[in-house]
């Protein structure tokens, strides 16, 4: 399970001064108490995206209830359950329970009628095949067709209503994402047409996208909103509104920035949509009917917050990190006293690295460098600490035994056995500046090994690959992915060069 063939990580091509100032409070260590404002909030959950689609579903069931129970008869109650089944399944295929801002029932109809007549038919084809005498005559087929399409255009029209009369009543709170003036334009729009659901609270403009820099001066428009910038402006506006919606005016993934601040978003279990130029450039044409916002064409963007393990993971890593401590006790013992006859009193290497949410921790790590080296700095590369290290040392740091201590780590539930590897703080705080998308790896605990390191990103290079690598393992994180992340690591154990 080696990683990081060094013993203090290495920030590649992101220079560091001789003394890296400390990190402050906000960028590295989370604050107690009302300062908590600027840890990432916790996900809101999917509650109202149920609120949205249960009386959706309710509408449907009954409508195809009520279909079955006239053809049928009311002595064929199973058979009804199997047809509502079927029906609730192909509304679900067809996308029905992922209605737009403000939908319109009309707008459904198509995709009712052509639902019903494929699941009449299929329902008609099994009478047949069951028993010839309760199969569905021609007439009787096509009125079940009609009748369920207009229970359900009916039932959906009441919903569809009483779901614009509530957005009206409490819009949600709305981030919009994009540059001056066409997200001020759409700001404005959803403030002026409340049907649509959406408040705006603030303006999101990447620093990176605003004309003139940072600095420059705010277009100024009818509607007085602030322009946020920074993650902890962000953050804070997210809490103290309970935004629920993010809408993106531009490509989510046209830049680092932007892209970063989409997986901010998705993290916090935001609904995700592109508008104007965003949703025009997703390559599908837009419904005039449903698929706008007030003449802005409008896309749903299909997200699902990232699953960041939490228990589950937790438990493997101490159904795998406790037998591995036995099995590896002789082992650590002998590279103890390995260390300890080849150079010097000082056998374990103790440096503060950067966990999950920005909080510090102690890791551990075999030394192998010099003991007035290795409680310093350490910001040597690897090349350079070679020339100076021991034979057990240089043994250590290439087979990756100098990695095996971490085990402890996981045990106290600083680190994981896979995740994004913990760097120092004055590394976080540089890279943090370089890279917009760095801050987004400490949404899931640090390991040992990651996909990063498995693929070769270790010691002297590019930090914006790693972070690419790190994110990507977090947003499709899954046991399986862990598993065979560990294989390939034990895999580098036994042949190194080798992947």
């Amino acid at each position: 399970m080696t990683t990081d063939s060094a013993d203090a990580p290495h920030s590649a091509r992101v220079p560091l001064p001789a003394a890296a100032p400390r990190p402050t409070a906000v960028a590295v260590r989370p604050p107690r108490g009302p300062g908590r404002e600027t840890l990432p909030p916790p996900r809101p959950g999917r509650g109202a995206r149920r609120r949205t689609v249960a009386p959706l579903v309710a509408a449907d069931a009954l409508a195809t209830m009520g279909t079955a129970l006239l053809v049928l008869g009311t002595g064929t109650a199973p058979t009804a359950l199997a047809v509502v089944a079927l029906g609730l399944l192909l509304h679900h295929g067809a996308g029905l329970y992922r209605p737009g801002p403000a939908p319109v029932a009309l707008n459904d109809l198509r995709a009712l009628l052509g639902r019903a007549a494929v699941c009449w038919c299929a329902v008609a084809a099994v009478l047949a095949a069951a028993d010839p005498r309760q199969a569905l005559t021609p007439g009787l087929l096509v009125c079940a067709v009609v009748v369920h399409t207009l229970l359900a255009l009916g039932g959906r029209a009441m919903v569809y209503r009483a779901q614009r009369a509530a957005a009206r009543r409490r819009p949600r709170a709305t981030l919009i994402v994009g540059t001056d003036p066409a997200a001020r334009q759409l700001a404005e729009v959803l403030h002026a047409h409340p049907e649509y659901g959406m408040r705006p609270v603030g303006l999101v403009t990447p620093p990176s996208l605003l004309p003139g820099g940072p600095d420059a001066p705010p277009v100024r428009g009818r509607l007085p909103l602030p322009r946020l910038t920074s993650p902890q402006e962000i953050t804070r506006a997210v809490i103290r509104n309970t935004v629920r919606d993010a809408v993106f005016t531009l490509p989510p993934y046209g830049d680092p920035q932007t892209a970063a601040l989409l997986r901010r978003f998705i993290d916090q279990g935001s609904a995700i949509w592109l508008a104007g130029a965003a949703a025009a450039r997703e390559g599908r044409t837009p419904h005039a009917d449903t698929d706008h916002l007030w003449g802005f064409a409008c896309r749903r963007l299909e997200t699902a917050p990232p699953r960041h393990g939490g228990r589950g993971k937790r438990a493997m890593d101490l159904a795998l990190a406790v037998p591995a401590l036995i099995v590896a006790a002789p082992v650590l013992l002998g590279c103890a006293l390995a260390v300890r006859l080849g150079d010097g009193p000082g056998v374990l290497f103790r440096q503060e690295r950067i966990g999950r949410g920005g909080r510090s921790f102690t890791l551990l790590k075999f030394r192998t460098l010099p003991a007035g080296d290795a409680h310093g700095t350490a910001t040597r590369s690897s090349a350079a600490d070679e020339g100076g290290m021991s034979r057990v040392a240089r043994l250590l740091r290439r087979t990756g035994l100098a990695e095996l201590p971490q085990l402890w780590n996981v045990l106290r539930g600083d680190m994981s056995l896979v995740g994004p590897r913990p760097e120092r703080p004055s590394v976080v705080q540089q890279c943090a500046r370089t890279c917009p998308e760095y801050a987004t790896r400490h949404r899931m605990p640090v390991g040992i090994t990651g996909l990063a390191q498995v693929h070769g990103l270790r010691g002297d290079t590019s930090v914006e690959d790693r972070v690419r690598f790190d994110n990507l393992y977090i947003d499709s994180w899954s046991p399986w992915q862990d598993v065979r992340i560990l294989l390939r690591a034990v895999a580098r154990l036994v042949r190194p060069e080798g992947r």
